[in-house]
């Protein structure tokens, strides 16, 4: 079977995407798959990676592929495969551009499809998705800018000029501080900061609309950080970050060797077979199909749970949640890999 891996892309994102895709090449069963490993660069050229995929190393942030070869014809390339794995994290590869891109080519995908990746890509859309299937979200406002013009987007979009003094004024009638500011379609933490009053709510908003049109400010939630993994129709036992600092930024995910992982989390059971029940119904009112990873707040002192996100090509670094959680279930790497592609071109 010819394998086309694909990662990098001018998504802010690149540098995980590389470290993740090198992980799966490494873990792939190598006399099963003919792989084409496939870098797309920050300037979105398309370049064949020349390594022996049987001699693969695993990429530090920061590390890019430097014996390459650049695809001429990149249509005609991706046709030659039998199923591509998108290993692409944020904008071009979960957003669902990549994947409509090989469905016009009638070449098999692994993951989600376009509806499911293009919702949950954007965090709004997918809050308006989950609060239509009665689940519980981050309690969220959403502004969007042009330029350095802000506006307010309530639920009935009757949308509104705002300045910066009128959105904390809506934080502390709505939200009340500490809140989290991020961008609607980014992932990995980038460009979220968390705000205690409106000169730190004024700084986040500058630094969010960097990487997004649409900027989300949320609740901060004095909670444990759960995540769940799905694969198909299993869902996995939670596990629970255990960040070494405020909140799991970049730097803490693949900076700190201080931020851990629990697997399971450390909650009771009885949460945790509510986690993965909402998980499910989350998943299939996106229409996933393939795999995500949910995740998930449980406030300290309520235990009442929040889905805080869905992530449809979930991280797969060494150190990321969805394979382990995963094989905690059973599942090795090598075997959760074979299911995705399996699932791909059934």
């Amino acid at each position: 079977m010819k394998l086309g891996i694909i990662f990098g892309s001018a998504s802010t994102e690149c540098e995980v995407s590389v470290v993740s895709a090198s992980s799966v090449i490494k873990n792939l069963n190598k006399k099963k798959y003919d792989i084409y490993p496939i870098y797309i660069d920050k300037n979105n050229e398309w370049y064949e990676v020349l390594d022996d995929p049987k001699d693969q190393k695993i990429f530090k942030i920061g590390e890019l592929p430097t014996n390459i070869k650049a695809i001429n014809n990149v249509f005609k390339y991706l046709k030659n495969m039998d199923v591509v794995f998108p290993v692409m994290h944020g904008t071009y590869g979960e957003d669902g551009a990549i994947q409509g891109m090989l469905k016009m080519l009638d070449v098999a995908c692994v993951g989600c499809g376009i509806l499911a990746s293009s919702i949950c890509m954007d965090k709004v859309y997918t809050k308006k998705v989950l609060k239509q299937a009665g689940i519980e979200v981050t309690p969220d406002i959403c502004i969007e800018h042009d330029n350095n013009d802000f506006f307010y987007v309530p639920d009935d979009y009757n949308i509104k000029s705002v300045t910066v003094v009128d959105i904390d004024r809506l934080v502390r009638d709505n939200l009340g501080y500490p809140v989290y500011v991020k961008p609607a379609g980014s992932g990995s933490s980038i460009g979220v900061n968390k705000a205690s009053n409106k000169d730190e709510l004024n700084v986040a908003l500058y630094e969010a609309k960097k990487f997004d049109r649409k900027i989300l400010i949320e609740k901060a939630i004095n909670a444990k950080e759960i995540e769940c993994a799905v694969l198909a129709d299993l869902v996995a036992i939670p596990g629970e970050i255990k960040s070494a600092t405020d909140f799991y930024s970049f730097d803490s995910k693949y900076k700190n060797s201080k931020s851990r992982t629990v697997i399971p989390a450390e909650i009771s059971d009885e949460l945790i077979e509510e986690i993965r029940n909402i998980a499910k119904r989350a998943f299939k009112a996106i229409d996933g199909g393939c795999m995500a990873r949910i995740d998930f707040f449980v406030e300290k002192d309520t235990n009442k749970i929040y889905l805080n996100e869905i992530n449809t090509i979930p991280g797969f670094t060494e150190i990321s949640m969805y394979p382990k959680m995963i094989e905690n279930m059973g599942i090795s790497y090598s075997e959760l890999l074979d299911k995705l592609i399996e699932n791909a071109v059934k």
